[in-house]
């Protein structure tokens, strides 16, 4: 809504943004660019020095300072209901970089981090209507599900 009502306004916040956080599709819109490694450069280029881009099911990009790193999704066996997953991907990744201390001038290191960390939080959403997805959860469970994530990357 405000890429295409308040353009003007929401370039002049970019500005003064550190990590923007959107989906594909805010991403092209935004940047005007098909490539999501275009809209991203595009979008940096606007102010913020990171940017996440959040794929739904098939996961979520960060295109950092001098990095770039694709976290796949989780396989779910079943999907009750994805609504709010992408809240909770925010949540998690943010959590992490206040538990890590992460500043604008940190390295991407806390970053990557906070980018397994969204994808393990938003993995439970699914599974479950509304918070209880979540709510049902202990840290071990977190745990194994970042163990099971990082097979799925680093066999």
């Amino acid at each position: 809504l405000w890429i295409e009502t308040t353009r003007q306004d929401l370039e002049a916040i970019l500005a003064r943004v550190d990590v923007l956080m959107v989906n594909d599709s805010e991403a092209r819109q935004l940047s005007g660019e098909r490539s999501l490694a275009a809209a991203a450069e595009a979008i940096k280029r606007m102010g913020p020095s990171r940017v996440v881009i959040k794929k739904g099911e098939h996961g979520a990009l960060l295109f950092g300072r001098d990095s770039v790193l694709a976290v796949p999704a989780l396989i779910l066996p079943e999907v009750i209901d994805p609504t709010g997953a992408g809240d909770s991907f925010a949540g998690g990744f943010m959590a992490r970089l206040a538990e890590a201390g992460a500043t604008r001038d940190s390295d991407d290191a806390p970053f990557r981090a906070a980018m397994l960390a969204g994808t393990v939080t938003a993995s439970f959403v699914p599974e479950a209507f509304s918070v209880e997805g979540l709510l049902s959860r202990d840290r071990a469970a977190v745990d194994d599900r970042e163990a099971t994530l990082r097979a799925m990357m680093i066999p």
